[in-house]
């Protein structure tokens, strides 16, 4: 047995589950759930109306390179969506059965492993990083979220001894859990630092499309990359998905896009991996990216959402406005799975303590009495969530 297993550590929501078992709630009153960031608006009509056309696709076995359609589909849509060339679909986009699979096994294919291997993430971060780093036979090295830099990466904090063992550096923007988008500049320090040290830049946009304004979108990697005149983006790949853009979590969706050389090396690893798209979700997928028109109406909702929530917390609670994503951040008055416990016990809402997302590192666990709030459910859940949460904060002062 691979003795690494033994170094994963239990899952953010194993641990939520812990805290809560034995707790008690009021009767009186319905749970709200405000702790998972898994979507809850209806999958897009044309989306169903296509998977119900293309229900042959399962008398075929899938081609591990994709749907040339599809590569297709996704590359005018990177196009469309960061005003940049259309990346070649044989040597620069590869769909894959969702963002999180293919973080995973991305990381297997591109990781040497041994003693002195590291994987640079974010801290607080998306659990698959961990996880990918430690079974690929490498070690995570936690950069904690600055918030001087709104919640962002301070690349400048690493030493140079530690960019000399790093393989492989993730990157979320939009993030999760604070909704931060990481800049320009911060983009360009980083091209320069991979240049210098030779890691790959692995860039996690699965949160991309839920923002509150046309007029700031969130910078993509491959965009960034264009900008920076990088366009056969050397050591960048990026991660989307159709999960949280056109609610279809379960259809487990995406696509990988960016340096042709990695992706050379990842269809290699594939091929063996076999974890091909069905032609079935492959259709629904063609026809997901090429609609906008339920994306933007999915980012409305989200919208409402916010403005009926925030300025309540706000009045209660440290928290700012994401840049994007449909997390709120929040610190607390208390220790955070104190805060979360309680909350659960006297008014029947989650949330998920910020500390199950972090790990202790450089002195300290980034996301200590902070808890994240996930705005999935209906806006009337929300709205009902956060007067309870105000009612909470209020009652226990």
């Amino acid at each position: 047995m691979n003795a690494r297993l033994d170094l994963l550590q239990p899952y953010p929501f194993t641990k939520l589950r812990t805290l809560l078992a034995n707790a008690t709630h009021p009767t009186h009153n319905t749970h709200i759930n405000l702790s998972i960031g898994e979507p809850k608006h209806a999958t897009p009509a044309l989306i169903e109306e296509a998977i119900k056309n293309n229900l042959s696709g399962l008398s075929s076995y899938p081609p591990t390179k994709g749907d040339p359609a599809l590569r297709q589909a996704i590359a005018n849509w990177i196009a469309r969506r960061y005003d940049i060339p259309a990346p070649d679909i044989e040597t620069q986009v590869l769909p894959c059965t969702g963002s999180r699979e293919a973080l995973f096994s991305f990381t297997q294919a591109m990781i040497n492993g041994g003693p002195n291997s590291l994987v640079v993430c974010p801290n607080p971060f998306y659990q698959i990083y961990e996880g990918a780093a430690l079974l690929a036979g490498a070690t995570p090295y936690y950069l904690n979220a600055d918030p001087a830099k709104n919640f962002g990466s301070n690349w400048s904090s690493v030493t140079a001894d530690v960019w000399e063992k790093t393989e492989l550096v993730f990157v979320c923007s939009p993030g999760n859990p604070a909704g931060n988008v990481m800049p320009f500049e911060d983009w360009k320090t980083l091209f320069a630092l991979s240049d210098r040290y030779g890691f790959i830049i692995a860039s996690d946009e699965c949160y991309s499309e839920i923002y509150f304004s046309d007029e700031n979108k969130p910078i993509g990697g491959l965009q960034a990359a264009q900008l920076a005149g990088r366009p056969d983006y050397p050591n960048l790949v990026c991660f989307s998905s159709l999960s949280k853009r056109s609610n279809v979590p379960g259809m487990r969706s995406g696509f990988v896009a960016g340096d042709a050389r990695l992706l050379e090396k990842f269809l290699l690893y594939r091929t063996y991996h076999g974890s091909a798209m069905s032609p079935v979700f492959s259709a629904a997928s063609i026809a997901a990216w090429n609609d906008e028109a339920h994306v933007a109406q999915n980012r409305a909702r989200y919208k409402a959402k916010f403005e009926a929530v925030y300025p309540i917390l706000a009045n209660v609670l440290d928290v700012k406005m994401p840049d994007a994503s449909f997390y709120l951040w929040a610190r607390t008055p208390m220790p955070d799975d104190e805060f979360t416990l309680q909350l659960f016990e006297q008014e029947h809402v989650t949330v998920l303590p910020g500390s199950y997302l972090a790990r202790d590192a450089h002195g300290i666990n980034p996301g200590r009495n902070r808890i994240r709030i996930a705005l999935v459910a209906p806006l009337e859940q929300c709205l009902e969530g956060a007067q309870r949460m105000a009612r909470f904060i209020k009652n226990n002062r």
